[in-house]
Formats: C-alpha cells, structure tokens, sequence
C-alpha cells in the first residue's frame, strides 16, 4: 500500500493500490525522483545462481513504503557456497537485516530438473542428497556469519514434468523428486531460526506459468524470470520483511454496505440485502470467511459505518447467512460522521496507532477521503465492480502477515471483549488506586524459554507505543542474548479478575562488569494504565542486583510513536546520565543500594523467580 513523505503524495507517481499494479517504468521513475537520505536503511544481501538484477527496483521501492532505503549487496552469478563461507567480503555482516537466495534447480543438478529420464531413479536419489547436504553447508555458512532473517525461496515444480503424465503417478518422478527437496528444505529452515520458506510455486500460481517465466532472457543471460514474476516474489518476501520491522498492521475497519453484504440496509431491509452462499451473496459471504480468519490469526476487526446502528446490529443477530458475529467486533463506530473522525475514535478506543490501522470501502470518494485526511491509515478500495475479489483482495495484501501466530494472537479478540468489562469497572470506580485493586491483578515475570520465544520476538517486532527503545529483534536474536551469559531476557503475564492477557511484557537486561543496562522494556497496548511498568522495573532493579550491579542505565530512544514513554525513567527514580557524550539519546541511571523500591500495593500478587 502506498505511504506518504515530506517529498508529497506517491501517488502522485504511481498506483494507490499495489505495486503489483504500476508499470517497471512507473517504479523506476519514481525511485529517480524520491529523495530517500534521511530513512533508515534496510540492508539486504542477495546470494543466487540465476539473474535477478531486475527484482532490485521492486526490492527498493517495498523498502520505502515501509519507511526504509534499501542498501542492496547482490552476490556474484552462481556464487551461494563460496559466499555462504565468507569468501566475498561485504555480502553478508552482523548489520545484514535479510538474505535473500535464490538457488534455481536447472543451475545446481541439470539432470534434476531436465534430464531426469536419462538420469535414474538411483542417480536422481544421489543428486538429491547433494543438494540437501549443500543446502545444509549454505544455512551454517550464513549463521556463522549473521543473524539476519533469511529467505530461501524454494525449488519450482515443473509447468512440463519430465516422465509426462506418468511423472505425477510414482513416488520417483520429477514431480515427487522436488517436494521431497522442498520439504527437506522447509525442514532445514525450521531448525534455523530466523529463517523461511518463501514458496516460489504459490508465486508462479498467482502469476501463471506462461507469464512466470522469460525464456528469451534464461537463454541470453540465465534470467529466468519475468518482470512481472520479479514483482510477485518481492512482494511475497516483503510479507516477511514487513513483519521482521514491526511494519504489520493491527486492526482491519470495514464499511458495512456493499463490503460486508450487498446493498443498503438502511434502505433494502434485512431480507433485501444480498448476503449467502449463492451468486451474488455468496461473493461477500467468502469475503467475510476471510475477515474471520484473519481474526483467527489475531487481527483486530472494527467497523465504520455511516449507518443507523440498528439497522448495522440486526443483519449482525438475526440475518442467517452472517459469518462475522458481535463477539468478533473489537471497535464500532456506526453513525453519520465522517470516516476520517470514526477512524481516530477507534484508533483511540483500541489504543493502538493510526498507522496499525486498514480501511476497507467500496467507495472511491471515502476511501480518497481517508487518503487525504489521515495519511497514516492504509486505504484498501473493493471496487464495486469487483465484488467477486473481494476475497482475494483481502487475502493478497499480505498487511497483517506474522511471522508466528501465538496464543496471544487467537485470543486477542476475546482479550478486547473483556477490556470492555474492564473499561466499565473504571467508570464505576471512585479513584485509580481503587480500580487497580478491583482488578486482582497477578503479574508472572519469567525467564525467556523456548515456548515464549516466538511472543517475545513478536512484541519487540510490534510494540511501538510503551516502547523505550524500539529496538525490533528476531527470534535469532532473542535465542542469543538467552544464551550469553552477559544478558537476561524477561517475559511478563498478566492475569486479572476478567481473565488471561497473556504475555504483554518483555525486558531485556544487558551486563557490562557492575552495570546493567535496560536495553528493552516494552508493553502491550492493551494493557497500559494498568500500573504492570512500575512492577517490571523493580523486577528489572532487583535482578540487576542480584548479578552484583551497581548501577542500571535505562535507555530512552525517541521514536515518532513513543512520546508517552519520555519522561518514563524519571518518573521511576531514575537521573539523569550521559555515558555517551553528543549521543541523541537520553540516557538514565539508577543506582541500586540505594533506598530499595517498594512493589506497588495494587497487585494481587507477583509471581517472580528473582530474589532480593
């Protein structure tokens, strides 16, 4: 989706839509005029055996809708082992974000991939195990090197198998030969952390194999792919990028009229609206199965209607063919106001960033609306004369992918149904320290383990509001600081009187001789005012204590979405310290034998292996 900078509107250049939509040279032309100095840089390194020098215009112009210039370091032609064991200096580093690979069959077994009838089922076997083993060698020459997320995109199937129809009949043909190595190779990447699958076969589907491929090019210069497959497999390894930067977004709003259901309710009755499992109801009836899972997978779901409420609720309660219920609803705004001012209400009443935010209208003039209005938000347009993609629409923009799907995330939507409860508590309540207490809170601080893992390299990727120092960590990267002796890694639970939160809190401890400093300290939106900072820190300090430290640096590192956070360290007893002069960071101290903080009385009780 399209972003805005201080250089003006990109769509001024190219598409609102989706750079699967815009031309090579629309791309290109705009990449000549957007000055890109002042973002941060995305450090991708490129190892291949084939051409993609094409892919980088795609690679650099994904970078900067999500906020990055692309520093591209592309590997020499059919280079990956010798690269992989650091024989080119410059391609891979401990400051590398993603390495991409592309490893084509036809350049690695030739016999493989076009000459298998001639090869045998016992040389095909041994050809197979050389390519695992390699693929192995590949993935510990880059660990060795860097921690960096790595995308490996597999093998494709064959458009023309070489044993004909009889190839997709036996376990040995060509066919099976490539999902058995695809499936090794999915294997070896989940023993790796950081490290993916990107199916190259879901990209030729979506593309389709005549237009996948250029063989004009894959004979002049081994380019085997197309522009337009180029395009489709950037985009496919942005979904992860995107949620590696903590890009991906939180909350899906959805207009009612002709996106949840064809027609006006207001107008055509709840028996007139088009909604079911035959044409032309069934087209919305799939595209609210794809809105249910995405719930599923954890994104929040809001609506924004200019409609009577009651009109909106009863197709909710009493239409049979509705898939998406009330319980899935996080946020609503249904009434006469504009879109622009509903989105800021939701935004404000789920706690969580305009930004996080995707928009879905059929209506070109809301949809322009909100572009114009609130830039942060993403617009996503279901043009009324294609309401039979809606489905797909939704399920290629790729905005919400994660990288892992935690308990945490199914049971978000549950998790906001009960901070209703928790919000109605509050009013009835005659002051904070009172409505805290009601709550009966227990926090259970832990060390990071294997099972928490995936959540605590989430939050840091997502975290933008309670967020000291923003810093976005993979699970490579968590895996390491547990295991060096010179770092702790905390996760924080929260449960209270109206249910489980599950893990909204992470605090990352690093030591240096008799100072600790507080590399990360972070939580959930979801459960700010809640008073859960005050305890962490003090487990933070106690901890720091008990390794022998006399002292804790806590870090404030600015970012445009963490102001609420500035003047946190102060507010916890910390002063002020400057270890780094001319740094543009604030840096905090806090000396730990002096008076020893006291935990809050609010909570129930604090569940902590970390003694005084």
């Amino acid at each position: 989706m399209a972003s805005t900078d201080a250089s003006g509107a990109i769509g001024d250049c190219i598409s609102e839509e989706s750079v699967l939509d815009v031309t090579y040279a629309e791309i290109q032309d705009f990449l000549n005029k957007v000055e890109m100095d002042h973002l941060p840089k995305l450090h991708v390194a490129i190892l291949r055996n084939v051409t993609v020098e094409s892919m980088l215009p795609y690679l650099r112009f994904l970078a900067y809708e999500i906020g990055f210039a692309a520093d591209i370091r592309l590997g020499n032609y059919d280079n990956i082992v010798q690269e992989s064991l650091g024989a080119s200096e410059g391609i891979l580093a401990q400051h590398t974000d993603c390495v991409l690979i592309f490893m084509k069959l036809e350049n690695l077994s030739w016999g493989l991939a076009r000459d298998l009838a001639r090869l045998g089922s016992e040389n095909a076997q041994h050809e197979a195990r050389r390519i695992q083993e390699t693929i192995a060698g590949i993935l510990a020459g880059i660990r060795a090197q860097t921690n960096a997320m790595i995308l490996w995109h597999g093998f494709e199937l064959p458009l023309y198998p070489a044993l004909g129809i009889w190839d997709s009949q036996i376990p040995a043909g060509q066919t099976g030969v490539i999902t058995e190595l695809n499936g090794f190779l999915r294997t070896a990447l989940r023993s790796v952390a950081n490290a993916y699958y990107v199916d190259l076969n879901l990209c030729l589907a979506r593309v389709g194999g005549r237009a996948f491929y250029d063989e004009r090019y894959w004979h002049i210069g081994r380019a085997p792919y197309s522009r337009e497959a180029l395009c489709e497999i950037a985009s496919e390894d942005f979904k992860f990028i995107r949620s590696l930067k903590g890009k991906s977004k939180k909350c899906l709003v959805l207009d009612c009229d002709n996106v949840l259901w064809g027609g006006i309710v207001g107008e055509d009755g709840l028996s007139g609206i088009r909604l079911g499992r035959t044409y032309p109801g069934s087209a919305y009836w799939e595209f609210q199965q794809e809105v249910v899972n995405l719930y599923g997978r954890g994104v929040l779901i809001a609506l924004c209607s200019r409609n009577n409420p009651e009109d909106v609720w009863e197709v909710f309660r009493a239409h049979p063919d509705m898939l998406l219920k009330e319980e899935h609803i996080a946020a609503a705004e249904i009434n006469w106001d504009d879109k622009p001012t509903n989105l800021r209400k939701i935004a404000l009443n789920l706690n969580i960033g305009l930004e996080s935010l995707v928009f879905a209208d059929d209506s070109d003039f809301e949809i322009n609306l909100v572009r114009r209005a609130i830039p942060e938000v993403t617009a996503l347009h279901l043009p009324k004369d294609k309401t039979v993609e809606y489905r797909n629409i939704l399920a290629s923009c790729g905005l919400f992918d994660a990288l892992a799907v935690t308990a945490e995330d199914r049971a978000r939507g549950a998790l906001y149904q009960s901070e209703a409860q928790r919000r109605n508590l509050k009013a009835q309540t005659p002051d904070l320290e009172s409505y805290l207490k009601s709550l009966e809170m227990v926090v259970e601080v832990r060390f990071a383990e294997q099972s928490t893992l995936p959540r605590i390299a989430q939050l840091t990727q997502k975290t933008n509001q309670f967020n000291l120092t923003t810093r976005r960590y993979s699970e490579a990267d968590i895996q390491k600081y547990m295991e060096t002796e010179d770092a702790d890694v905390l996760s924080v639970r929260l449960v209270d009187r109206y249910g489980d939160s599950g893990i909204v809190g992470v605090c990352i401890l690093k030591y240096a001789g008799q100072t600790a400093t507080i590399d990360t300290l972070l939580l959930s939106c979801r459960v700010l005012g809640r008073g859960l900072e005050d305890a962490v820190v003090i487990q933070a300090l106690k901890l720091a204590k008990q390794r022998g430290c006399e002292m804790v640096i806590g870090e404030y590192r600015p970012t445009a979405k963490n102001a609420q956070v500035k003047d946190f360290f102060p507010r916890q007893g910390f002063e002020p310290f400057s270890p780094f002069s001319g740094g543009p960071d604030g840096s905090y101290r806090y000396l730990v034998n002096r008076i020893p903080r006291k935990e809050p009385s609010y909570f129930t009780e604090i569940r902590s292996p970390i003694q005084e």
